[in-house]
């Protein structure tokens, strides 16, 4: 059973996260080639991303909406809470095609804020449901496989059926991810060219910026499966094993 408890150490865990894995440092590896590749080529019109960002706002109406500078490296998002739209210093004043398009994508979030869009919705809602169950819910998987393997008692199995379903609520909350994002990056495609922050042309190496960036949060979703499958499996065996 020590498999179970420390699931690093299990063969089955390597072979159903790994390829996740791989997948994710692809992902991440794509994202910094392309990003590097298009921050050195400078947009049509010369545009700061902070600038561009403002542009694309105004255009439909998000007067209220501010854009600030924030610490890191692509560290870029909007905070729908307090109506910010926040770009990190490698993006902020930059006027390359990577900062324009990473703009207009998190402008595209804000847009989808004021749309009140389905999914951001609901992914906003999960959001406090997702930091706890992905938390507790490791630890109610772990304490229930204990119990039942270790100390042989019926509570286990339950425990860890109910830490298995909130761990998985961090699984649904990358899959509602994947539409909030793509959804996100086909809005500033359209607005980048249409307020004319990018010209036609440019609008193709934009979106190889943008769907760059997206095969992270499919990299995620898939690891935040393969996770969830695991400790199914894993529980399904313990409960074969008790009949």
């Amino acid at each position: 059973m020590p498999a179970v408890f420390f699931p690093f150490f299990d063969i089955w865990y390597i072979v159903l996260i790994g390829p996740a894995f791989i997948l994710a440092m692809w992902a991440q590896s794509r994202v910094r080639s392309t990003y590097q590749k298009y921050s050195q080529v400078v947009s049509s019109t010369g545009m700061p991303a902070a600038m561009a960002a403002r542009r694309i706002l105004d255009a439909v109406g998000l007067y209220n909406v501010e854009v600030r500078k924030v610490p890191g490296e692509l560290t870029d998002h909007y905070d729908p809470r307090h109506k910010v739209l926040r770009l990190s210093e490698g993006v902020y004043n930059s006027n390359s095609l990577a900062a324009v398009a990473i703009a207009a994508h998190e402008a595209g979030h804000a847009v989808q804020d004021q749309t009140r869009y389905p999914w951001l919705v609901m992914r906003s809602a999960m959001v406090p449901v997702t930091t706890f169950g992905s938390k507790f819910g490791y630890v109610l998987l772990i304490v229930g496989f204990l119990m039942a393997g270790f100390l042989q008692s019926e509570i286990g199995i339950p425990v860890a059926v109910i830490g298995l379903l909130l761990f998985s609520t961090a699984f649904v909350f990358s899959l509602i991810t994947l539409p909030v994002e793509f959804n996100a990056s086909a809005r500033a495609l359209k607005l980048m060219e249409s307020v004319r922050v990018v010209s036609s042309p440019e609008r193709v190496h934009a979106k190889k910026v943008l769907d760059a960036a997206a095969l992270t949060y499919v990299a995620a979703m898939f690891i935040a499966l393969m996770q969830v499958l695991y400790f199914a499996l894993r529980l399904l065996a313990l409960t074969g094993g008790r009949r």
